[in-house]
């Protein structure tokens, strides 16, 4: 194939970095997470180490080594190497992302991904906590942001807040922490949120979480506001917005201490999800609380249930 002047002229070949205006396309262009983003180099770095590139590959490069058969290599050694065929899969979503822009752009003159077929990701339940798990957990963390009237530890109280708003949303951990106070809509008990592809919805909350963002609003964070705290709805103990990994700490940490089985954020959602549909909710409606492109990955939370009235059965059925 012959490549036009227009496309040659975006091929890298003046040496400028290939993988760093995908990272930018990525970015700017497609508007993803930064996480997302960090997810998607990270796997075609690797790419680029089992074949022996440079980091930063100029297309000529690329040209030479990247080809179907390669591409093949490559994800047989991750199996090889133990990894779960939902970790190739997401290997292999990121490689058709990187291989297609770059034929799109000229860098490579086909796409040589096109004839690979994906392995199945495994079809594992999430792994969630029962109503009176829930309880114990929510109760714990309640307890200990009061346990002194009038002295309220700051930070127990945000952690009590935080996992209230986690269990009666459903929101991502990501998406928590992006939070402002003006993301709050108090009067309607809702939130607005910012979700993967800077897709806003509207989440409704209930009283429970209510309380606790009206004692972490006026007692709590007040103490930790700095000049560095901004429009931040949770903040760290230092005064900046809450990471990601503090409030997976302060969950995990929590769990321990309540008695219950230990979980991430993303188990509480998924926890919330579940509740929601053996509460009678409506599986679009679940699709659109969470923020799910597709009815496809809520409907894994219609197994949960499942799994669920086949234990029901089975104990209540006389020919079960």
């Amino acid at each position: 194939m012959t490549t036009s002047p227009e496309r040659a002229e975006r091929t890298g070949d003046d040496g400028a970095a290939v993988l760093s205006r995908w990272i930018r396309h990525l970015r700017d262009g497609r508007g993803l997470s930064p996480h997302t983003v960090a997810a998607y180099s990270a796997d075609v770095e690797s790419l680029f180490r089992h074949l022996g590139l440079d980091p930063s590959p100029t297309a000529e490069d690329l040209r030479a080594r990247v080809t179907t058969r390669s591409l093949r290599s490559w994800l047989a050694a991750l199996s090889e190497g133990g990894a779960a065929r939902s970790t190739v899969a997401r290997h292999m979503a990121s490689l058709r992302a990187f291989t297609s822009w770059a034929h799109e752009h000229g860098v490579l003159s086909r796409d040589p991904a096109l004839l690979l077929s994906a392995p199945r990701p495994d079809q594992r339940l999430p792994e969630v906590l029962d109503r009176t798990s829930v309880d114990g957990l929510l109760d714990r963390a309640r307890a200990e942001a009061l346990e002194q009237p009038g002295r309220a530890d700051p930070v127990k109280v945000r952690d009590w807040s935080i996992v209230e708003l986690l269990y009666a949303t459903g929101i991502r951990v990501a998406e928590l922490c992006a939070l402002d106070v003006g993301s709050l809509m108090p009067q309607t008990q809702t939130l607005r949120v910012i979700g993967k592809g800077d897709k806003e919805r509207v989440v409704p909350y209930g009283d429970p979480a209510a309380r606790a963002l009206e004692i972490w609003l006026e007692r709590a964070r007040p103490a930790l506001v700095t000049s560095g705290s901004g429009a931040a709805l949770y903040l760290g103990a230092r005064g900046g917005r809450v990471d990601q990994r503090v409030v997976r700490g302060a969950l995990h940490r929590l769990a321990a201490r309540a008695g219950v089985r230990d979980l991430a954020p993303h188990g509480l959602r998924h926890t919330a999800a579940t509740h929601l549909l053996e509460g009678g909710a409506d599986l679009r409606a679940v699709q659109e609380l969470l923020g799910h492109a597709s009815l496809q990955t809520t409907q894994r939370y219609t197994h949960v249930d499942a799994r669920r009235l086949s234990e029901v059965y089975r104990r209540a059925h006389p020919r079960a």
